[in-house]
């Protein structure tokens, strides 16, 4: 990851504001940075550049024929090639190297079902780079000056974001009647409120958000900042542009997309209400000390996004969560998603429709962090 301090959340500059590759670093618009009690700073400008996640293949096609080609070091070794298209195929023991550096990296769980998945898509990769094979490129990565960079550009292709407007409307009904009012009661006097969907994928969680927000009708003129975070880049260009088809409008109505999108011959573009409140940045949830940037935050969602974590990487990002809430701040998760065995900091809150998590005030935990 490269340099510099981040974040991005300027009014006004909406959508097309970003986060760099320390966290919330700018895409297009002026960098601001966001203490700890919200206040911003307004900072330098950068050029940009850690759900949200593909989830393992489980197919593992066989290896044909061991045959040995020479590396890119100009040594032997034994690779496995496919006669069919005579392309390189993954070893086992490459594989596993491979996949315990992306966990190390970004906390992703793969099988060993998903070898698969890593000779298909990380092939393209060695090929890119013109190596010899797949253990040449475990040593590119972790060596090689450009390493860094290509680990993510390997995080990128190995996971996938498959998301759309209105997903689980139960749970943004209930966020709309039964959070938002508490938060608006509790935030009253300093008339601001902060929601980071963690894990954003292309931007439909965060914009379906804001227009909760914007149909709650109880933040009028307050300052809004609906926050997407994600690790995919290439996601974050799609938030950050705002435009949809119709895969993204499958569950939402005609109403919805009515109020809230303007067509035109790419697509249905946000509209600039729900533009203005949304910022997007690169963001590893691992990773407490950069989304200590964000600030307090009154709402996080992070739905189905724990379910491609393995049990300690899980336990790491909801510590983060917890750190970034507000007291008496709320946890929304995806309805296959709980905290059972993973933290016990949270209180359970039984809404009408749904069941979220709430970071207690004065709790234990806060009176020994003071």
């Amino acid at each position: 990851m490269r340099r510099g301090s981040w974040v991005a959340l300027f009014p006004g500059d909406g959508a097309q504001g970003g986060f760099d590759d320390l966290g919330l670093g700018v895409g297009q618009g002026v960098d601001e940075r966001i203490d700890t009690l919200g206040r911003v700073d307004v900072a330098q400008r950068f050029d940009c550049g850690d759900g949200p996640h593909r989830r393992p293949g489980h197919e593992l096609r066989p290896q044909n024929l061991a045959a040995p080609r020479r590396g890119s070091r100009g040594r032997e070794h034994d690779v496995t090639i496919d006669r069919r298209d005579n392309r390189l195929r993954i070893r086992p023991d490459e594989f596993r190297l491979l996949r315990d550096l992306v966990n190390e990296q970004a906390g992703l769980h793969f099988d060993e079902g998903s070898a698969y998945l890593f000779d298909r898509r990380l092939g393209e990769r060695v090929a890119a780079l013109d190596l010899g094979g797949f253990d040449d490129y475990y040593k590119y990565l972790r060596f090689n000056v450009r390493g860094r960079a290509e680990l993510e550009e390997a995080i990128e292709v190995l996971t996938t974001n498959e998301t759309y407007f209105m997903r689980q409307d139960y749970q943004l009904r209930a966020f709309r009647d039964e959070i938002l009012p508490q938060v608006a009661r509790a935030n009253a006097d300093r008339r601001r409120l902060v929601v980071w969907s963690a894990g954003c994928s292309t931007g439909e969680e965060a914009y379906s958000i804001a227009a909760m927000v914007h149909q709650s009708a109880a933040f009028i003129d307050w300052d809004i900042r609906i926050i997407g975070s994600d690790i995919s880049k290439q996601c974050l260009s799609t938030a950050r542009r705002g435009v949809y088809r119709g895969a993204s409008f499958r569950t939402s109505s005609a109403e919805f997309r009515s109020s809230y999108f303007i067509e035109r011959d790419d697509g249905l573009h946000v509209n600039d209400w729900l533009r203005k409140c949304c910022y997007f940045g690169h963001l590893n949830l691992l990773d407490g000390l950069k989304a200590s940037t964000l600030g307090r935050v009154d709402v996080v969602f992070c739905r189905n996004v724990l379910i491609y974590f393995d049990a300690g990487s899980r336990r790491r990002v909801i510590d983060n969560l917890y750190d970034r809430l507000l007291p008496g701040g709320f946890l929304l998760l995806g309805h296959s998603e709980s905290l059972l065995n993973l933290s016990t900091a949270f209180e359970l809150v039984h809404l009408t429709s749904d069941l979220v998590y709430r970071r207690p005030v004065g709790s234990a935990r806060d009176k020994r962090q003071k």
